[in-house]
Formats: C-alpha cells, structure tokens, sequence
C-alpha cells in the first residue's frame, strides 16, 4: 500500500500539474474530487486543497465541511483553497480591486515557518486571483506577503495548516517546488515512489489480482499500450495475449516493425491483417466523424472475432492512464466522458478490466518504459490517432491514398529522425488534402495532389503551438516528397496554432 497526498480538486486548471509535481518529488498522489474524501483510508500523509474558478462567496462555488480533515492530516491550501479555509473561519475575503495576475515578490513576515524553509524572501511567486483575503480568523498568522497582498501565505496556529494565495505549481513560482517539497516533509512523506518502486508494486498487485487468469489485450504500437503489455507479460507471461490490428491507416511498414519490436519484448502477439476489410467499409464516405465510427466499430468487430478463436479469456487489459481517469468524472463524481480505448468490448464481451497504468501520468508512463528496458523508439513515438491515416485523408479514403500519404509521411518522418528534430516536437505527421493544383514536370503541366506537413509542439496536448522548423528542412522534405512519391506536386506547411485549430485536421 503506498503512502499517499490526497490533492482535492476544486476545478482549477492547474490541478493536474500539482499532482505531477508531487509526483516528481517521488510521492505518490491522488486527485479526487474536492467532495468526495476518503475518510476511511489509512494511508493518507496530508492533503492538499487547489485553486477554483470560483469565488468562495458564489454561488455554485464548491464547498465541503474540513473539520475532519484539518487537525488530522497536514493541509496545504492553494489560491481558492486558502481562501475557502479562511472564509469558513470566519475570515473575510474580497474582490479585489484589479485581478492579481502575475508575477509578485514573496517577502517573508516570519522566516522560521517550516512551509518557507530554504527559500530567501523576496522570492518570485505566480498571481492569479480575482479576490483576495482581507480579514484572516483569530487563530491564522501571515507568514508572507507581497507588496499587494498582505496574507500571501499563512499559518494556523495550533494545527498543520497552511494557506498560500498564489500556486507553487506553476513554473514562474522560482521556488514553489521547493515549497510543496516542504510540506511533503511536513507531512513525513519517505519520498521513495519511483518508476521501480511502482513496477515492483504493480506486479505484484497483478499477480494476486489474476492469478492464473488468461488477460486479452489490444496493441496499437503506442507507449500506452505497449508499457501495459510488458507489467502485464512480467506479471502473468503467456496468460496474456495480445492483438495487434492493421486496419490499413498505419504508418509506411509500421504493422511489420511494431510486430518485430513486441517480437523482441518477449510478448505474445497475434498481428491481424485487416486492410481490405476497413478499405471496403470505408469506400466512398468522406464525413470525419462518419469515418471514425466505421472504424471503431471495425476495429472492435476485429478485435472480437479474433478473441473469439481464444478459450478461457477473463480480462480485457487497457493502456488508460491518470489524467483519462481525472477527465473520465467531473468533480461532482458524475461521468462526463467514456476514455475505454475499446469501446463497448467490456460489456460484449463479458470481460472484467485490468488497468495497471490507471494511476500514472503519460511521462511517468514513459519512466515506466525505460525502467522495463523498451526501446527509446517506442518510448519516445509521437502520438498517432487511432484511426491513424483515416483522419489525414481528407475525404474519402483509397488504397491508392494511402500508398501517397504513407510515402509521403515517411519521407517527412525519416528527416526528421536524421535532422535530430523528432524529440524537439510534441507530434508530427502528413496530410493528403482533397486539392489538386497545377504544377510542372520536366516538358509537362500536371494537376496532382497536395500534402500538407504538420509538426507540433506541446506538453500536454491540451495546447499547442506550430514548430518553427528551419527553411533548409521544409526546403529539402518538400523537394524529396516532390520528387519520390507519384501524385504530389504541391507540399505546405501548417502554422496554425491550438486554440483555435486542432492538432489533427479531421
């Protein structure tokens, strides 16, 4: 059982990121909702409460009674958090007169506070709030302030509480790392969950939970999917089975080397070739979200009929991972969005699930690679959309599409790797559009396709802004793709940014 902080999440956008470096400071951590504590754990080291969007005096702010909570546990109040203990204590908090967003110096009133140590006044601290305290309970003393406002941070007397109105977790707080490194000390927390300690952790958790149970398991060549094969293939070994899909959208020989790197991890994995079956489907429709049904429900007829050949299957294995599970409840507990990778096989096919990565991060995921000894090529691949190639063929899609846009993307793909630009990006990728120009070869006009390249940059995919990629390399991917690959004539590259487009064009 690992030693946890429980982090209560009031709906601040920053919540995620408290979670993460808490986690980097090798503490185990867990989100829930800021209604939802669970008073009978016996592992829990403190809590942590986040900021809000809410004012603590609207009224559809989010409030729950801390009376069990503080005085039990260490507490540590973020922004909105620190406000609502206030309040409820019968402090006064305000609008401000102007939002306090921003970088401020932090100016410590008394520098022997446990929450401070190691950190020198005067320190950068990130603002964003629109109230602010202006009347702290009897028994809360300032510890910090800012030339704007005066309890920046507090102290309750008697208890483990603390309180700050601004977020550590942010990367401009210089020392907020530091800080919430004090407070896990506070809390007496060992620091010891590392990619290792989880691994042995999980594995053992899966031993006892599937003994000699027979596990059945969908591969898609990502570092999700991949990393839950290899706990699962350490776990249980040849009880679990994988299948890998070619639903045709996949990469230029992608099925064949995927299949030659899960060969090399020791797995046992059943490669499906299922392209003519998805091309006839998929003739003629060109509507985005029609094609990703068609090939959902293409893929699971697959994935069915195939786990229909194996006897005794009782679990079905997934690659969810943490923020799919925050995402997956709002904070009222009630369930927004459905993250199963295979829809609908569950109930189908009367299978209980089994998600070891359910608790990780995406780059403790990849943490969790490298510790398992997988290739940095298979920890490191750029996200790839489950429909793969479909959603980067604009319109409908061919066999003969295909072939360009594998070309193509190839072609993009392998500069990349050789100019040393693949890991400077979030993700990158071709796009076959629906346009035909003119252009000339040699003594001849044509009229052909044209490929539109994409690259990314990002940390979470939620935003992302277009890689400035050098001249000399559009200059030279353009020429080569122009050159090598029948039916393009045309090649432009895509700087728009996420908001307002999307990362994906379909």
């Amino acid at each position: 059982m690992h030693e946890k902080i429980i982090i209560l999440d009031f709906g601040s956008q920053t919540t995620q990121l408290i979670g993460r470096r808490i986690r980097e400071l090798n503490t185990y951590c867990e989100i829930i909702p800021f209604n939802k504590f669970p008073h009978d754990a016996t592992d829990i080291k403190g809590v942590i409460l986040s900021g809000s969007p809410y004012s603590v005096y609207d009224e559809n702010a989010f409030k729950t009674d801390l009376r069990a909570i503080r005085g039990k546990y260490p507490v540590l109040g973020i922004c909105y958090g620190a406000q609502f203990m206030a309040y409820t204590s019968g402090g006064s908090v305000e609008s401000a007169n102007s939002r306090e967003y921003g970088r401020a110096k932090l100016t410590f009133v008394d520098d022997r506070d446990r929450l401070l140590k190691g950190i020198t006044s005067g320190t950068q601290i990130w603002m964003s709030h629109g109230d602010s305290i202006t009347l702290l309970p009897e028994s809360f003393q300032v510890i910090a302030s800012t030339e704007d406002v005066k309890a920046a941070a507090y102290k309750v007397a008697d208890e483990e509480t603390w309180g700050v109105q601004f977020h550590p977790e942010v990367y401009h707080t210089t020392d907020g790392v530091k800080l919430l490194d004090n407070f896990l000390s506070i809390c007496g927390c060992s620091k010891d969950w590392s990619p290792a300690s989880f691994i042995e952790a999980t594995v053992a958790e899966l031993k006892e939970q599937l003994k000699e149970d027979k596990v059945i398991l969908a591969l898609s060549g990502g570092v999700d999917s991949s990393v839950t094969a290899m706990l699962l293939n350490k776990a249980i070994g040849k009880n679990l089975t994988c299948i890998f899909v070619d639903h045709g959208l996949l990469r230029k020989n992608e099925f064949e080397n995927v299949l030659r790197d899960y060969e090399h991890l020791g797995l046992n994995v059943i490669g499906v070739n299922a392209r003519d079956k998805f091309y006839s489907r998929l003739a003629g429709v060109s509507e985005p979200e029609e094609k990703r049904k068609i090939i959902g429900k293409g893929f699971i007829d697959v994935f069915d009929e195939e786990a229909g050949k194996l006897k005794d299957i009782k679990w079905l294995g997934q690659g969810t991972i943490y923020p799919d599970v925050i995402e997956s409840l709002s904070i009222t507990g009630t369930v927004i969005k459905s993250h199963h990778n295979v829809g609908g096989l569950p109930e189908k096919m009367n299978l209980r699930l089994v998600e070891p990565l359910r608790l990780l991060f995406k780059d403790e995921v990849r943490r969790v690679g490298t510790e398992l000894g997988m290739m940095p090529h298979l920890i490191k691949r750029h996200p790839f959309p489950g429909p793969g190639l479909g959603i980067r063929i604009l319109g409908d899609i061919t066999a003969e599409k295909v072939c360009i846009l594998q070309d193509a993307d190839d072609i993009y793909i392998s500069l990349m790797r050789e100019w040393g630009l693949y890991d400077k990006v979030w993700q990158a990728g071709a796009i076959l559009l629906p346009i035909h120009s003119v252009g000339v070869m040699g003594d001849e006009r044509t009229y052909e396709n044209t490929i539109a390249l994409r690259a990314v940059t990002s940390t979470d995919a939620m935003t992302a802004d277009w890689a400035q990629l050098p001249y000399e390399f559009l200059a030279k991917v353009s020429n080569e793709i122009i050159n090598k690959v029948k039916g393009v004539n045309r090649v432009v590259y895509d700087i728009s940014s996420k908001p307002p487009a999307t990362i994906e064009w379909e």
